[in-house]
């Protein structure tokens, strides 16, 4: 995978931590996505490997992992074993955006009492996962298109409103009459 390195667009979080991710289209709805070597292969068709949303589903997934390990490791109670599923509910409507994830974190390893696990946990989305962080509906999103070489003015992107929301099937109960 070619991977030129732009000149970066001017960002206004400059001072923050920037992270950046590269993606080539290869074919059919394949992407192989990374920087410089470090690059894997997303499949928008789920065939040739994750999905984005598989791949978002990871992310979040080996992103409180690694947070568990290592509190764990500062705890001296480092595991032997640790696997995390995610599961995500999606709406069924276009856009069909994650509404609700249960991670299962299942752990192994002597020593590692349950409240330490699940503080591990709870520590790890709540205050140092990134990737679940980064799910909160207050981020600031934009897009730049690049066509035929010529640069676009930033578009501030929506990411979330309330016609996202799915509708709640449950029928509306008259509220006390005063």
């Amino acid at each position: 995978m070619t991977n030129p390195d732009p000149k970066p667009a001017p960002r206004p979080s400059t001072g923050n931590p920037i992270a950046r991710s590269h993606s080539e289209w290869k074919t059919g709805l394949v992407f192989e996505t990374g920087i410089g070597a470090r690059t894997h292969t997303i499949d928008g068709n789920s065939k040739a490997a994750p999905s984005p949303v598989e791949t978002l589903l990871g992310a979040v997934g080996t992103c409180a992992a690694s947070d568990v390990v290592e509190i764990l490791v500062k705890q001296r109670t480092p595991p032997d074993k640790l696997t995390v599923d995610v599961m995500a509910i999606r709406r069924p409507e276009f856009p069909r955006r994650v509404e609700t994830l249960e991670l299962t974190f299942n752990i192994t390893g002597p020593g590692i009492e349950r409240a330490a696990a699940e503080r591990a946990i709870d520590l790890s989305i709540q205050k140092y996962c990134t990737v679940a962080a980064s799910l909160a509906g207050d981020i600031e999103m934009s897009s730049v298109l690049v066509l035929n070489d010529e640069v676009g003015e930033p578009a501030p992107q929506a990411m979330f409103s309330s016609n996202f929301k799915t509708q709640d099937p449950r029928p509306k109960t008259p509220g006390p009459k005063s």
